[in-house]
């Protein structure tokens, strides 16, 4: 009812199993503790949080201006209210090394299963903008070894994304790549690449799970889901995807009321009072409450 039925480790040891297995595991981004729940109930693997939609939640730009409180407390709200394991965007660490090792125990309290650390220079910037500065190969290293050695459960996932695609190139990429495996990366995120035969190449550099951003509007076409399995793809995300087709839809729906001077018009597309209530399992707080109070007070 109130949180979640699986404790952080069991998650984490879940998300660890069958990311092993080799089945491409499917997390589209929440964008609150609701859509985590609507994200678990219509079936998907995992949650992600990302950093440039709690950025624009706050009504900020993702240039690395939210913090790790921030970052906590929204995931901490996220993995309350789902058994799915969540994984999250943790930015550049939110400092170098010892700031980094702080950021993995604050976000392992949260009951995140894992998170990435990237390899751009502060302040970051979107992994699918132009201008983005990548940060030495040692540097990168450090983070990496940093959040490594900082981890209490060995269970929670490390994963090192890197920029440097945009900056370099892939050749680059897969260089950076395998430095981040021989730092203890337990996975790598190769941000912005162009094609299948880029995650390809890349896949077949390093032997550990290996993630896709399927952000709309980027510089990687977005393939389905048969597509990145069949180049060996382990993870994917989505983002922006839910947040982005929430405001589309407010958006329509504020023109209308404009227009029209009501919402009568929209209600198709509106999520049911029946269906908002059962999500948030209604029912069960009801329940609970009515076996709570229900005593009577002995008359003196």
């Amino acid at each position: 009812m109130l949180y979640t039925t699986r404790t952080d480790a069991e998650k984490r040891r879940s998300f660890r199993e069958r990311l092993a297995s080799g089945e491409l595991l499917r997390l589209p981004g929440a964008f609150n503790p609701l859509s985590a729940r609507l994200i678990e109930r219509r079936g998907f693997d995992g949650v992600y949080v990302s950093g440039a939609v709690l950025s624009a939640d706050l009504g900020l730009p993702d240039i690395g201006l939210t913090t790790l409180t921030e970052v906590a407390g929204r995931t901490r709200q996220i993995t309350r209210v789902t058994d799915l394991p969540t994984l999250a965007d943790a930015d550049t660490g939110f400092g170098e090394p010892m700031n980094v090792a702080r950021t993995i125990q604050e976000l392992e309290d949260a009951g995140l299963a894992g998170l990435h650390i990237e390899d751009q220079m502060n302040p970051k910037r979107c992994g699918h903008l132009d201008g983005k500065q990548v940060v030495d190969a040692g540097t990168a290293g450090r983070r990496i070894r940093a959040a490594v050695d900082a981890r209490r459960d060995a269970n929670f996932l490390i994963v090192a994304r890197t920029d440097v695609r945009a900056v370099d190139g892939l050749d680059a990429t897969i260089d950076r790549a395998r430095q981040l495996v021989d730092a203890g990366a337990d996975a790598i995120f190769p941000e912005a690449l162009r094609s299948l035969d880029e995650f390809a190449q890349v896949r077949a550099a390093i032997d550990v799970p290996i993630l896709a951003n399927m952000t709309e509007f980027g510089k990687s076409e977005l393939f389905t889901t048969d597509q990145l399995r069949d180049v060996g793809v382990n993870i994917v995300i989505w983002p922006v995807s839910l947040l982005r087709m929430a405001m589309g839809a407010a958006d329509r729906g504020l023109t209308t009321l404009l227009e029209q001077g009501s919402l009568t018009n929209e209600l198709d597309e509106m999520q049911h009072r029946r269906d908002l209530y059962d999500l948030v399992d209604y029912e069960s707080y009801s329940r609970f409450d009515s076996t709570v109070f229900n005593f009577q007070l002995e008359a003196d």
